[in-house]
């Protein structure tokens, strides 16, 4: 039988981001205060979860894959009391790149579907920009946008496109409003 997933952006969305930085180390990851509520929630509904990631600062030079595990590792560590993360995916490539599995294009959201066994009518995309909710059009899962990071100013540029998607405050609030639906 098929499993429901929450397939996360990360910077923004789960862990705190300054918008156009890139986030290379360890000691600078920071969940948002609700994070671990939220997590709790999607673990108790039986969600599983994967974190879906650009990481363009490897593409463009400004770190290496070590950095990026390490960073993850560190997110794993600080989500753990909450839950376990099923699996991170990332686009290591730049923009310039065109690569299949850079969001919004769909290869990375495929292979969690096919690796996992993952109904996308029961799953939802979470992230707080218009790639993420166009990802989560190319893989065919609601989207929910969050407005935290970069989200507020993504939904004033990109309204017309984003009013088709659920908007909440934060994960928690994604993680609420799942919970409405499932009632």
């Amino acid at each position: 039988m098929p499993y429901k997933a929450i397939l996360m952006d990360r910077d923004g969305t789960v862990i705190k981001e300054k918008p156009g930085t890139y986030l290379s180390k360890p000691e600078n990851v920071k969940l948002y205060k609700n994070t671990l509520k939220a997590f709790r929630l999607f673990k108790k509904m039986g969600y599983k979860l994967f974190v879906v990631s650009n990481q363009s600062g490897i593409g463009r030079g400004y770190f290496g894959e070590k950095e990026v595990k390490a960073v993850h590792e560190r997110m794993r560590t600080l989500l753990k009391p909450a839950a376990e993360i099923d699996g991170i995916y990332y686009c290591p490539h730049a923009p310039w790149e065109n690569c299949a599995c850079r969001k919004p294009a769909p290869k990375m959201g495929f292979d969690i579907i096919k690796e996992h066994n993952i109904d996308p009518q029961k799953s939802f995309v979470i992230g707080d920009k218009k790639s993420d909710m166009e990802f989560a059009k190319n893989i065919n899962i609601k989207g929910i946008m969050v407005l935290t990071a970069n989200g507020k100013k993504q939904l004033a540029k990109y309204k017309d496109f984003l009013k088709n998607n659920k908007i909440c405050l934060d994960i928690y609030g994604a993680a609420k409003y799942i919970e409405k639906t499932e009632k």
